[in-house]
């Protein structure tokens, strides 16, 4: 009998472990990760080394599994495009560093339903230069690099107050010399900047001003001054903002014109946060505590 009553307690220690060992909370699983694809191959900015900065630093956080998919050249035949079909569904979100040819009517129908399903979109820097004349494009991202004509500007006064300027009045988008600059938070509560210093600096970056587009359903997270000093607006430009697009999610972060810029700890905070807020509508990732405030 005691042989009995030993050998059971042993089974039961040993079922015991082996739960324990295989527990989720023990051992994070696939399922637990974000499939991102990053769209690259054409882009006024070098991508080649980028995609690879921006791929380390989503792997490296253990949230994302990144997949990355690279489009024909700008000057390769217009069949070359034939094996272009990214399979958005297996993602839950697509980040872009492109900004070059159109892409086939077949892909961008894709891509809208994708979307419309609930899809993740995040705009890395120039890829705000993207598709010009896609109009569902320009409306998912708000604003982009464009000329005055092309859509309304938003812009952050002193008092902190969203303003519009129609299309055809004020500047296009531009930028003066890479300079480091201010960031400042405008929404302390939205899930992605929640916890980030309410202002810190940036390095040595590219500002951009004058986005232009559709520019609604915009919510603005975050600004920089554009100083005239540096042949800026002077006036506080938007840097990160989100779009609600439907059942879909869209966030974009200007930040980022070479590799260390891109790498800053406020760029990535930034950037992998609100690569996991347009895939979940959550925010797990926490700030680095290299972003300090200024």
């Amino acid at each position: 009998m005691k042989h009995t009553t030993r050998w059971f307690l042993l089974a039961a220690a040993c079922i015991l472990v082996t739960t324990a060992v295989r527990s989720p909370a023990a051992e994070k699983t696939p399922a637990d990760k974000i499939n991102v694809l990053i769209i690259d191959g054409q882009n006024n900015h070098k991508w080649q080394v980028t995609t690879p900065a921006l791929k380390a630093m989503l792997v490296k956080t253990g949230r994302f599994s990144v997949d990355v998919v690279t489009t024909p050249d700008r000057k390769a035949p217009k069949d070359a495009w034939d094996t272009f079909r990214p399979d958005f569904g297996k993602y839950g979100v697509v980040l872009m560093n492109y900004t070059g040819s159109p892409w086939p009517a077949e892909v961008c129908a894709a891509f809208e339903k994708y979307m419309a399903a609930g899809g993740g979109l995040v705009f890395y820097h120039a890829a705000v230069f993207s598709h010009k004349r896609w109009k569902v494009w320009n409306e998912m991202m708000g604003m982009g690099w464009r000329k005055p004509a092309d859509g309304d500007r938003l812009t952050v006064d002193a008092a902190g107050k969203v303003v519009r300027t129609p299309k055809g009045e004020g500047p296009g988008g531009g930028h003066g010399p890479a300079h480091a600059f201010e960031m400042t938070v405008r929404d302390k509560d939205h899930t992605v900047m929640k916890d980030l210093p309410a202002k810190w600096t940036h390095i040595k970056d590219e500002l951009y001003h004058g986005m232009r587009g559709p520019a609604k359903n915009v919510h603005i997270l975050a600004t920089a001054f554009s100083d005239k000093k540096t042949r800026g607006t002077g006036t506080n430009e938007p840097m990160v903002w989100t779009v609600s697009a439907g059942k879909g999610r869209v966030f974009v972060s200007l930040l980022g014109h070479d590799v260390p810029a891109t790498t800053a700890p406020g760029a990535v905070a930034v950037l992998t946060r609100g690569v996991e807020w347009a895939a979940t509508g959550k925010v797990t990732l926490p700030v680095p505590k290299k972003v300090t405030a200024k």
